[in-house]
């Protein structure tokens, strides 16, 4: 009777402590798919650095200047059949834009303790705010920090590069300013754009601004 006793106890034993060990060991693999799931892969770091990079290369231009440049250059080039008339006010229309986007790039915004956004253009002491009365206000943050510097020089002359080559890639004033090109005028058209912008935008992503003034995009920390 002993024995017969003593051996259901010893396989009782056995299944206990198999059944311990799978659940011990399903928990394991359970704990490791959850620390794999949390670790980031590289395509998604992939996107993540893609697409901050493709928030950089939209401050490039103003959207106000672009928006403009769309809906005036098909009216001003008469869809691309300038006459002699036409054909100067074209290029003083180009001249406008790009002159702004040179300047947007030196305005710039801040946020008061209240919440409020105030715009203004960046000087070498400081930043003049347009809508404001009082600069010395308690509730602003310390101005003389958004003072220019010499990236933004950089910014202004990569931002009228990049419109330069936007116009240039554009239908309507190829046709107005070469209406009949050369061949080697009509490769040099077809090539430098795109060259020129993506020089620009490599060059803007690794230097991006930290400035979000006039007709650029505002983020959630502005």
């Amino acid at each position: 009777m002993s024995e017969v006793s003593l051996r259901p106890r010893a396989v009782i034993s056995k299944q206990t402590s198999q059944s311990v060990s799978g659940s011990s060991s399903t928990e394991h693999d359970r704990e490791a798919t959850k620390s794999q799931s949390r670790q980031p892969t590289v395509s998604r770091r992939a996107l993540s650095q893609t697409l901050t990079s493709s928030a950089n290369l939209a401050k490039l231009l103003p959207t106000g200047t672009l928006l403009a440049f769309q809906l005036l250059v098909p009216l001003f080039t008469s869809n691309g059949s300038c006459d002699s008339a036409t054909r100067p006010m074209t290029l003083f229309l180009l001249l406008i834009l790009a002159l702004s986007c040179f300047v947007a790039c030196f305005t710039d915004s801040v946020k008061s303790s209240n919440g409020q956004v105030y715009y203004g253009f960046a000087t070498f002491k400081g930043l003049f705010l347009f809508d404001h009365p009082d600069p010395n206000d308690s509730s602003l943050p310390d101005l003389s920090k958004y003072r220019i510097k010499f990236i933004d020089g950089v910014h202004a002359v990569l931002s009228v590069l990049v419109f330069g080559a936007v116009a240039l890639r554009d239908k309507n004033v190829s046709n107005c300013l070469y209406p009949a090109p050369e061949h080697e005028t009509e490769e040099v058209l077809s090539i430098a754009p795109v060259g020129i912008g993506l020089i620009c935008s490599l060059l803007f992503v690794v230097f991006p601004t930290t400035r979000h003034g006039i007709g650029y995009p505002i983020t959630t920390g502005q």
